[in-house]
């Protein structure tokens, strides 16, 4: 019996580290390259041995930055994730890509690869921020980057912003949707900056250099964005993530039609529901994360000893962990409830085989008592108000 998996494929490289960027990243390491490919197909064989029964249904290229990679080491990638995990010819295969990076030829290149779906860094259209966050490029990068992705052939782009940044106003903030918005790309993800310990960014926060951003001004920078994206047709099917719908949204947070965020439309991004529904994924490349067979892992943090690892045949994986059937059911809870479809009651229980209220009968009656979850039509999920204090219900479920 086929294990259905998403794949997704981490690049470490970058031009220049973000100032807010706490991934696994590298500058000055572009030489590494073609060495990096040939490690990231010696992995896939090695999978594909180890576990012939696994399936792809989604490919995703993440980083770092993967369109320093040459199309033809990505085509090489493709091609041997459809061989060894038969990756349906129409599945959705992503590429993240810098603006400023790319132009009309590599796009082109990357698209006759065989990438489906291009994922921009967009982040603001002020050029202060930008220069704050540690962008290479510009507004107008943005806009030219999405000119040639629709010359090059993508029906499918996706645009990252980020809100809540130290001195951002609102006005800006509407500013960058609206631009956003005038770019009419079919899906859209709005994170809220996290400043992480040791970035640049958090130093120069923590050193009084910037200001501390302000987290009352960051959620009504959230409202505005879901009333601007509800407007402009975007479903909010995610927390952080809306997608153009073949239907208008009838409110902000609307439960998908029959309850399945696969019928908002065709791009909503099949790769993270994956995640979102807590089900298998399987990271490959160096610091990727895994979750296969109950058991959690991620592999050697640096491109050099990942790549030795793999030509040598020495173990690359490290943090290995099991997962424990109640940590797995918190988890899909915790995940599940992220999305405005919620956690199905029949999903639950063919996964885990007891009713999500024997579970956590206890946690939802709370939330549904401050009015934070909902539990109706066989259906838990987050209250539009609950959509806003999201954190605080996902740690009701922790063990």
């Amino acid at each position: 019996m086929a294990t259905d998996v998403a794949v997704y494929v981490h690049v470490p490289f970058c031009i220049k580290r973000c100032t807010y960027c706490d991934f696994t990243t590298f500058t000055g390491m572009l030489n590494l390259r073609a060495a990096y490919i040939e490690a990231v197909l010696d992995e896939i064989a090695i999978w594909a041995q180890r576990f012939p029964t696994l399936h792809a249904n989604t490919l995703y290229f993440g980083g770092g930055t993967p369109s320093l990679l040459p199309p033809s080491g990505i085509a090489a990638i493709i091609a041997a994730v459809q061989r060894e995990f038969g990756l349906p010819g129409d599945a959705e295969i992503t590429l993240e890509a810098n603006p400023g990076a790319i132009d009309l030829t590599l796009l082109s290149d990357f698209h006759t690869s065989g990438v489906n779906r291009l994922s921009l860094g967009a982040q603001s259209a002020s050029e202060h921020e930008l220069e704050m966050l540690g962008r290479i490029h510009h507004w107008n990068d943005v806009v030219e980057g999405v000119r040639a992705a629709r010359t090059a052939g993508f029906d499918n782009v996706s645009l990252d912003l980020i809100f809540g940044l130290p001195g951002q106003t609102l006005n800006w903030w509407w500013e960058t949707l609206r631009r956003t918005l005038d770019l009419t790309p079919e899906h859209l993800s709005l994170y809220a900056l996290t400043l992480e310990p040791g970035a640049p960014l958090a130093e120069n926060v923590a050193l009084g250099k910037l200001p501390e951003p302000d987290p009352d001004l960051a959620a009504e920078m959230y409202e505005t964005a879901s009333e601007l994206l509800k407007s402009a047709g975007f479903w909010q099917y995610e927390i952080s993530n809306g997608a153009q719908g073949t239907t208008p949204p009838p409110e902000i947070w609307a439960l998908p039609p029959g309850g399945q965020t696969e019928q908002i439309g065709p791009w909503v991004s099949q790769h993270n529901l994956s995640y979102w529904r807590n089900t298998g994924w399987l990271g490959l490349g160096v610091g990727a994360h895994s979750f296969l067979f109950e058991e959690r892992w991620s592999n050697l943090p640096h491109p050099v000893s990942y790549i030795s690892a793999i030509h040598s045949h020495r173990p690359y994986r490290i943090s290995e962990e099991l997962i424990t059937r109640e940590i797995d059911m918190a988890e899909t809870m915790m995940m599940g409830l992220r999305l405005a479809e919620g956690v199905t009651e029949e999903r639950f229980d063919r996964r885990f085989g007891v009713p999500i209220r024997e579970s956590y009968g206890q946690t939802i009656q709370k939330f549904e008592g401050l009015e934070l979850l909902e539990h109706q039509s066989g259906t838990v999920r987050l209250t539009p108000k609950g959509r806003l204090l999201g954190n605080q219900v996902f740690a009701g479920f922790l063990l």
